[in-house]
């Protein structure tokens, strides 16, 4: 009888944020956050705090299955020495043509990376729960078939963004946008994945990170006491926008 030794799927977080206090303390910082939101048992993750400056071994990157780039409170089109590089190895990433799913600041920088353009929300902040409407042709995306038979019109997600994805690269197929947003999500071949929203977040992070907006004067009382609002009334598709993000990163059809 063979034995067959099924190989560890390897995955790799690009952190581009520090670690709140609030996240630290109730979660063990953002790494954990995602690893429970798209990790699977008999996943190896590692984490690359690219904002420190803390990249993978160029040599190394054949290893991995799938790359996730995280929300950031810096400008994806700034031209910071990490941002620049982290630029450098999305491209690499999409010329190997490996897995690559990025989140907020994340799904902009790879845009940006790739070709297109991106920059402030012309309609300013978007924080709190938006509605998204899914492309109903969405032939193309494999990933999303999993979720049945009828793929769902809207989808609730959480978001806290001022930038936006001006225009996508050459190439790339808008699956979602919003009433907020005209790119909500992008795909690139089956190797390409952004998503503006928050599928990681859960409510309570969203409410400390409204809180330390307030404090920090980036926002006003009034937007923020909406925001909050809105998650008390409504809660975001969390389990749906994790197997999107699961079935998407393990080439699942």
């Amino acid at each position: 009888m063979n034995n067959i030794v099924m190989e560890e799927k390897r995955y790799a977080l690009l952190l581009a944020a520090r670690d709140s206090d609030y996240v630290k303390k109730v979660y063990g910082g953002y790494f954990n956050v995602f690893v429970a939101a798209f990790g699977e048992e008999g996943e190896r993750w590692d984490l690359f705090r690219v904002v420190e400056g803390e990249f993978p071994d160029m040599n190394e990157l054949q290893k991995y299955d799938g790359f996730v780039v995280s929300g950031s409170p810096f400008d994806a089109y700034g031209n910071d020495y990490w941002i620049v590089k982290l630029c450098f190895l999305l491209q690499i990433l999409d010329s190997i043509e490996k897995k690559v799913l990025g989140i907020c600041f994340g799904h902009q920088v790879l845009c940006r990376a790739l070709g297109g353009k991106v920059g402030k929300a012309y309609t300013g902040w978007d924080i709190g729960l938006r509605r998204v409407s899914m492309v109903r042709d969405l032939g193309s995306c494999s990933f999303m078939e999993e979720l049945g038979n009828e793929i769902p019109q809207f989808l609730s997600i959480i978001e806290c963004h001022q930038d936006e994805v001006w225009e996508v690269p050459s190439g790339a197929e808008v699956i979602a946008f919003s009433d907020k947003t005209g790119v909500e999500m992008f795909t690139i071949g089956d190797h390409i994945l952004g998503i503006q929203g928050h599928p990681e977040y859960t409510k309570d992070i969203l409410y400390n990170l409204i809180d330390r907006l307030l404090n920090n004067n980036c926002i006003q009382s009034d937007f923020a006491d909406n925001a909050k609002l809105g998650l008390e009334i409504a809660e975001p598709d969390r389990k749906c926008w994790e197997k999107i993000c699961r079935n998407f990163l393990k080439g699942r059809i």
